[in-house]
């Protein structure tokens, strides 16, 4: 019987997260052939046993070198299926993910990529109901981005975009999803949904990984012209940090009033941007978490989107180059 989807699963790091991925994959309720590919940077599995008796499996050991977009692109020149579903290694699928996502797509010539709803874990620490209600901000409509956390669409359609793009380290999944939408319309669909294991659950690390996740800002727009919608993530940032620096400027020349203006410059966007949150949350999410997510969001994007300078140069000249 010829394989109608393949699974394909970039991993690195802890692998209980990985094995609570493959148990929601093998417990779907769908009823054709399906392969299951995990590109994984582990050089060890402590958990190999598990995968044992799963003929569908593959588990393939990559290079810790390689990108993210890489894994994927490598687990896709394997995969044998008809159509592709992307997951992250921390993704925990309901059971009729892959039958209700499939017969959408496959029922309307005109969605190119389509994803499922997050949906929060019984813990749902604050930070992880600010960042599900982000995520479920607009559903079941045709976006402009979809998260690269579960992605369904054709092989067809994957590889007339060339696949993921290699020389980013994070936002591929803004750039890739960006072409699809060349090709035709994204939809984020309430028929199913997925839990994500591996969501933020503490505003430190969260700080932290935001960094990591703003190197890659420049980046994810060479080559593209992004969506108006997308500028403001850009934009803010720098000019909140652009405004923190002349408010520290200002403490220290002793300008009150310009220290004053800065930092009610600085709010403004923090506090729109909590209440539009608020009332997405349906007021469900405590406004001061909202505020204090935002506080240190813009902050760490800004930091990482400068961190990003240099390497976006670099890429820009290798291209001229080349």
């Amino acid at each position: 019987m010829a394989v109608q989807v393949s699974f394909i699963i970039p991993h690195k790091g802890r692998e209980e997260m990985l094995v609570q991925t493959l148990d929601s994959i093998f417990a779907q309720d769908f009823m054709q052939e399906f392969e299951v590919i995990v590109v994984s940077q582990n050089e060890f599995f402590a958990a190999e046993k598990l995968f044992i008796e799963k003929t569908n499996l593959k588990v393939i050991q990559a290079s810790t070198a390689l990108t993210i977009s890489a894994l994927r692109n490598y687990g896709a020149k394997l995969a044998k299926g008809e159509y592709f579903a992307f997951l992250d290694a921390d993704i925990d699928l309901a059971p009729n993910w892959l039958t209700k996502l499939l017969n959408t797509l496959t029922a309307n010539s005109d969605i190119a990529l389509i994803s499922a709803i997050q949906k929060n874990s019984p813990s749902e620490p604050a930070l992880e109901q600010i960042r599900t209600a982000l995520s479920n901000a607009d559903i079941d409509t045709f976006v402009s981005f979809l998260p690269g956390r579960n992605l369904l669409l054709s092989a067809a359609t994957f590889k007339k975009v060339h696949g993921f793009p290699e020389h980013l380290t994070t936002c591929e999944d803004y750039y890739f999803t960006h072409k699809v939408s060349e090709l035709g319309k994204l939809l984020y669909s309430s028929k199913s949904h997925y839990v994500h294991l591996g969501e933020d659950k503490e505003f430190l690390p969260m700080f932290k990984k935001e960094i990591w996740r703003g190197q890659s800002n420049l980046g994810s727009i060479s080559g593209r012209i992004p969506p108006l919608r997308e500028l403001p993530s850009f934009i803010i940032p720098i000019l909140l940090l652009l405004l923190l620096v002349i408010s520290l400027f200002a403490i220290i020349t002793l300008q009150s009033q310009l220290f004053i203006s800065c930092i009610t410059l600085m709010l403004i966007p923090v506090v729109i941007y909590s209440i539009r949150l608020f009332f997405i949350a349906q007021r469900k999410i405590n406004i001061v978490n909202i505020l204090k997510f935002y506080l240190l969001y813009f902050p760490a994007r800004a930091i990482g989107t400068l961190l990003s300078i240099k390497t976006w140069i670099q890429t820009l000249g290798d291209k001229s180059n080349g």
